[in-house]
């Protein structure tokens, strides 16, 4: 295998000090003209390449962005990634991926690796498995390293830092609100467990809808669903009610699809006997038959704005300037599961 063309070899090849070779190839006028025409044609006979690392290792940085996701078959995540690598692109950065995959210890470990001084920064989105313990100590951790962070999607207050996430409330109530004003009045929820964050604003959204329109919250009407669980299994109980719901909102795109799954099963016309809303636009709500109702989360803008959230938390560390928390609005994409 052919050794890799360094300053030092240059050097020894022209018979000059690698502090020469250095400098002609940043096109210094203290080195001559004709040294440096010659110096520069040798490295790029070499085909010399500077080594990025080394010189990142000089400046105490490494131009490498860690992030962590809870899940990698959701579309949004997919979406948000796309957002990340276009903007640490764009500033110059390169991203390390690592999934957690809803667990509390493989959250624990991805940020061990990526905190072992291979990373610059670091976005978070929390598993759902961290949020089940209440263990948050491995990211206070991050926080007292001064290791630059931000939260996304998934976030917690209390944690102090950087954060970027939807609006939850106001995407909740605005597809509860559109299907109380097209006649629904017996809409059930599916949400999460109540341990997971977005859930708990979303169903803040679901109950403000309702009650804005004098609609009492009928408990009976809203499933918690364990996703480590059967999902048809528990999400098949809302067709066992009596009376049937008149829509459903689902929390996640995944439960919208089981739902309306289901709901054919049972011989159910969409949306003339039930209508539906999702949360999550994906690739499930397009492509469904019929096609679903769906809150859009704009995770491309959310994983470009926690990008370049942190970005500038990194090359600005010096300046102490207060967390910020941007929230992004959602809007509604209207399709054949409720009513026109």
């Amino acid at each position: 295998m052919k050794p890799k063309t360094t300053m030092k070899s240059i050097a020894e090849e022209l018979g000059v000090s690698v502090s020469t070779v250095s400098k002609a190839l940043k096109d210094n006028p203290r080195i001559s003209k004709e040294t440096r025409k010659k110096i520069q044609a040798f490295s790029k006979l070499l085909n010399y390449q500077p080594d990025a690392r080394a010189i990142n290792l000089r400046k105490n940085v490494s131009k490498v962005i860690g992030v962590v996701i809870p899940e990698i078959t959701n579309h949004f995540f997919t979406t948000v990634i796309k957002g990340i690598d276009y903007m640490t692109k764009k500033r110059g950065y390169q991203v390390m991926i690592c999934l957690s995959n809803e667990s509390y210890i493989e959250e624990v470990k991805n940020i061990k690796l990526l905190t072992s001084g291979s990373v610059d920064g670091l976005l978070i989105s929390i598993s759902s498995g961290t949020q089940k313990k209440g263990h948050y100590d491995h990211l206070f951790n991050i926080k007292n390293n001064h290791l630059p962070m931000v939260l996304f999607d998934r976030t917690e207050d209390f944690i102090g830092c950087d954060m970027v996430k939807a609006d939850d409330i106001g995407g909740a109530y605005n597809a509860t609100k559109t299907l109380i004003k097209s006649g629904c009045k017996r809409i059930a929820l599916i949400n999460f467990k109540p341990y997971i964050n977005i859930g708990k604003e979303r169903k803040m959204g679901y109950c403000m809808a309702l009650d804005e329109y004098g609609i009492k919250e009928n408990r009976s009407l809203i499933f918690e669903v364990d996703e480590e669980k059967d999902l048809f299994k528990q999400i098949e109980k809302i067709f066992n009610l009596n009376p049937l719901p008149d829509a459903i909102f689902a929390v996640k795109e995944d439960f919208a699809a089981i739902a309306i799954k289901l709901a054919l099963k049972k011989g159910l016309k969409i949306p003339e006997d039930i209508s539906l809303i999702s949360f999550v636009n994906g690739l499930i709500s397009e492509y469904s038959s019929p096609s679903i109702t769906a809150v859009i989360q704009h995770g491309y803008n959310m994983g470009k704005m926690a990008a370049e959230l942190l970005i500038d938390r990194i090359e600005n560390k010096t300046t102490k300037k207060p967390y910020e928390t941007k929230v992004i609005a959602t809007r509604l994409k209207h399709r054949d599961s409720t009513k026109k």
